[in-house]
């Protein structure tokens, strides 16, 4: 799959992954420009393409006092404050059809959640932007189904699109990450993996999903091995405070360490092919 279908995110001539990262949910505009800078700096010493992500709202949640957001507009502003301030493109997830134009107006990519990738009136919706579009392979979906998801896109006159592995479901309360699906899903668009997201215990009693952020590099790891194009990953400057997922984010100050040797992993990866 040719990468250059996906204009905004920048190459680098030693065929490095690129990166989608930021918090869980914009939770003001201090925190998403402390968050922002601090990772811009890490990826552009490491030559990795950034793209920051943050949530403009939080529609899916497990309770109905759970934090959904600063409002909308004022969110998305952040967002494009933020790709101006730092000259990188953003990427923020959409839960219904009329988000698509209200987003598409402030941010470079559309990210479709994987609870409603099969919602093709929302896929049709994000493709007809012209917006890049990143389809959550969905918890309950094979690598397989994804081509049908991510040819709802281009059947919509619009070539940019890219699938992320989130993990799949492992009974009531766990992930697991079947890294088979990679490069079947590489066939059908650029792939993604979101190390954050699939290490998520979601369904506990408390009603707040749990997270294995431990496992993180372990994961992180296996998918540049495996040849995934893109890394995704939440984080936060104190993931204890984070209104949003803080249970599965990486700490802010383990990113340098991670990506640097993620970076070397991949260099060898590109050595042997």
């Amino acid at each position: 799959m040719n990468l250059d279908l996906i204009p905004q995110i920048k190459h680098t001539k030693n065929n490095n992954f690129f990166l989608l990262s930021g918090p869980c949910a914009i939770e003001g505009e201090e925190m998403a420009m402390r968050i922002a800078e601090k990772i811009c700096t890490i990826t552009d010493k490491l030559e990795i393409p950034y793209v920051f992500k943050g949530s403009f709202k939080k529609a899916n949640r497990s309770r109905v006092d759970s934090f959904s957001g600063i409002g909308n507009e004022k969110a998305l502003k952040i967002l494009r404050k933020v790709s101006e301030t730092f000259k990188v493109p953003t990427v923020t997830d959409i839960h219904e059809v009329s988000d698509a134009t209200l987003a598409a107006e402030y941010v470079d990519i559309l990210q479709i959640p994987a609870f409603l990738v099969r919602q093709t009136d929302l896929v049709v919706a994000a493709a007809n932007t012209g917006k890049v579009v990143n389809l959550k392979k969905g918890q309950f979906m094979s690598p397989e189904s994804m081509q049908h998801a991510a040819k709802k896109v281009t059947d919509s006159n619009n070539q940019q699109v890219m699938i992320t592995d989130r993990g799949t479901m492992f009974g009531y309360q766990d992930m697991i990450v079947d890294f088979r699906g990679i490069p079947t899903m590489k066939q059908y668009a650029p792939v993604v993996l979101d190390v954050t997201h699939s290490l998520q215990q979601p369904n506990q009693s408390s009603g707040v999903t749990g997270g294995r952020p431990d496992m993180i590099e372990t994961i992180a790891r296996a998918g540049i091995v495996t040849g995934v194009d893109g890394i995704f990953m939440e984080t936060h400057f104190d993931p204890s405070i984070a209104k949003s997922d803080g249970a599965n984010m990486l700490h802010l100050d383990h990113l340098e360490k991670l990506l640097t040797n993620l970076v070397a992993i991949r260099k060898t990866v590109n050595n042997l092919n």
